[in-house]
């Protein structure tokens, strides 16, 4: 039986406000003396029942939910390229040219000003890259909130939409615990690294967006699956930095660097080695920059390991 307690009502009879909703019974009670106050209320669900999630699905009347990764937020309708009717049936021949102007003044149609047209644009970008990163979808989502905060800020004057949206993208990655590094995503946007540097830089001044820094173990899990390494060596290698950061050993060291090297040093305790050049490749990082990091960790550390 679902009940809800209703606030600011008050009973006739004895003038308590303890009173509740059934909807089952289609009833408002009070809970101190028992009247039935109203006989009326109206059931806001569907008029259908559902018995598993196939029937409810089949049975739903809505659209798909509001998404801020389409710059009209998938409100408005679209004609798909298929020339096929409700059906599934082929459209006739003779129809087709018609389809087609249909399809290309439904496009011109859905983007009104230069702000849609400028949304548009950078929203089909930021999927393009989100989709070449694997990010998911609250990724995807956050990104298009941080694009559109900057665009209504007035914020991307003067900058390229490509740096701004690499820029979001890169913010709504820490923002969501899914690690990426400048180089990565500068790399698949085709933006210079010390341009969406600067540009996230400065975004998260004028937005407010304020981001702990990235912690070492977050990169562990990704390097370690790409790698095909054991959670045993995961969970060695998330020891390690632990110890390393409550001795202060992560301070003013690149949060990658500090993962890789306790990856390797993890899978060389736990007898699963992996190369430094192999980790290196994973990781985007150079030889040089592992050997630096494990030195300090194993001398710092007492590990016992002898390389």
């Amino acid at each position: 039986m679902k009940k809800k307690v209703l606030k600011g009502s008050v009973c006739p009879e004895c003038g308590s406000e303890d009173l509740i909703e059934d909807h089952e019974r289609a009833e408002i009670v009070c809970r101190k003396c028992g009247l039935v106050i109203d006989e009326k209320l109206i059931d806001m669900g569907p008029e259908w029942r559902a018995f598993d999630h196939e029937q409810r699905e089949k049975r739903t009347r809505v659209g798909a939910p509001v998404t801020y990764t389409i710059h009209d937020k998938g409100l408005s309708t679209m004609i798909d390229w298929r020339n096929k009717d409700i059906y599934g049936k082929d459209i006739p021949a003779k129809s087709r040219a018609q389809w087609y102007r249909l399809r290309k003044w439904q496009r011109k149609i859905r983007i009104s000003g230069a702000t849609e047209r400028n949304l548009a644009f950078a929203l089909s970008e930021l999927d393009r890259i989100a989709s070449r990163l694997n990010l998911p979808r609250t990724v995807r989502e956050t990104a298009s909130v941080i694009y559109r905060d900057a665009v209504k800020k007035k914020l991307i004057r003067g900058r390229s939409i490509e740096e701004v949206v690499a820029a979001a993208l890169y913010a709504a990655c820490r923002k969501c615990n899914v690690p990426r590094t400048l180089d990565e995503i500068a790399e698949v946007s085709g933006v210079k690294k010390k341009g969406v540097g600067r540009t996230y830089r400065f975004l998260a001044r004028k937005l407010n967006i304020r981001l702990p820094p990235t912690s070492p173990i977050d990169y562990v899990p990704r390097f370690a699956s790409e790698l095909g390494l054991s959670g045993k060596v995961q969970s060695k290698a998330i020891e390690i930095i632990k110890k390393a950061m409550k001795k202060g050993l992560t301070s003013g060291r690149g949060p990658t660097g500090v993962a890789a090297a306790a990856l390797y040093i993890a899978s060389v305790l736990l007898r699963e080695r992996r190369t430094q050049r192999e980790i290196a490749e994973v990781a985007g990082i150079t030889e040089v920059t592992i050997r630096n990091r494990y030195r300090e960790l194993t001398s710092k550390l007492n590990l016992g390991v002898t390389f």
